[in-house]
């Protein structure tokens, strides 16, 4: 079966099938020895090559991984930095033939979850609009907010781009000047959250990302680690975007017995313990009494 090549390359982890479809244009794409062209179509067995490298071309859903990574603040979401500042990608586990293609953005000041994936086309459906999923953020603002601001914030304000709003908000507690929400946005506009409470006249002071979707930020990720996603996960996000994928591989006798040994090995005798929303990595990132949250 062939599809088209900048799909392909996209899913082999080259990048996003948009910046795909500039290489080819510039010519650096090779297809069997020739110059490839937009709208050209391949198939596994061809020989593609990117900037002179050999790209190893794949069936739908038979490399892809996806990795949950839990951001620290400071760090900045691109992969080389002009300015020399630590970047998501410096602790990412190392590939080789692909490269990881991060899911949406967090600026520099914004910890939390990051999703990574080696698959381009995963990773454009999981940003696109149309694809509707929401993101929860954990917020800690300064300044007074009353019971019109939260309305006003859940039917809309017109932003410099255009209309914006939360589709819903909790009370997370506090004291004084600082108060704690969990709210929820659609989209991933640049600041969008921030510039959601700014304009009501208050200051966002800490914001942490606690859930993409369906994925939620699990405490076995600490700050500046990352988990990845098993098999049976990865194919849920894809079923929410309507990708296709193979069935789940049955765990050998072998795998099973590594992960119940792992498993003792990180519990030790301890009771485990649940994910705690209200958790953080930092002691004072931490709301003083738990919100009545609806929404997932």
């Amino acid at each position: 079966m062939d599809e088209k090549l900048q799909k392909v390359l996209a899913r082999a982890g080259q990048g996003s099938r948009r910046e795909m479809e500039t290489r080819i244009r510039e010519g650096r794409v090779l297809v069997n020895g020739e110059v490839a062209t937009l709208g050209d179509r391949v198939k596994v067995t061809d020989t593609i090559k990117l900037d002179g490298y050999e790209v190893k071309a794949t069936e739908a859903g038979a490399s892809r991984r996806v990795i949950i990574y839990n951001k620290p603040e400071g760090e900045v979401c691109t992969r080389k930095d002009p300015e020399g500042r630590p970047t998501v990608f410096d602790k990412l586990p190392k590939l080789k033939g692909e490269r990881w293609i991060a899911v949406g953005r967090l600026d520099i000041n914004t910890s939390g979850l990051l999703l990574f994936t080696t698959d381009g086309e995963l990773a454009n459906k999981l940003m696109h609009p149309s694809t509707e999923i929401d993101r929860e953020y954990l917020v800690r603002v300064m300044g007074e907010i009353n019971d019109d601001h939260i309305e006003t914030l859940k039917k809309g304000v017109l932003l410099d781009d255009g209309m914006a709003k939360f589709t819903d908000i909790v009370d997370g507690g506090g004291e004084g000047i600082n108060r704690w929400f969990y709210v929820c946005v659609m989209e991933g506009r640049n600041r969008e959250v921030r510039r959601l409470w700014e304009s009501q006249g208050v200051k966002v002071n800490r914001l942490k990302r606690v859930r993409f979707g369906p994925v939620f930020l699990p405490s076995k990720a600490k700050m500046g680690r990352s988990v990845e996603m098993d098999e049976s996960e990865v194919n849920g996000l894809c079923d929410l975007v309507g990708l296709s994928h193979g069935a789940v591989k049955p765990k050998t006798q072998q795998q099973k017995s590594d992960a119940k040994r792992l498993k003792g090995k990180s519990m030790g005798t301890r009771k485990p313990k649940g994910f705690d929303w209200q958790s953080s990595d930092k002691p004072e990132f931490k709301p003083k009494k738990s919100g009545k949250r609806t929404f997932r």
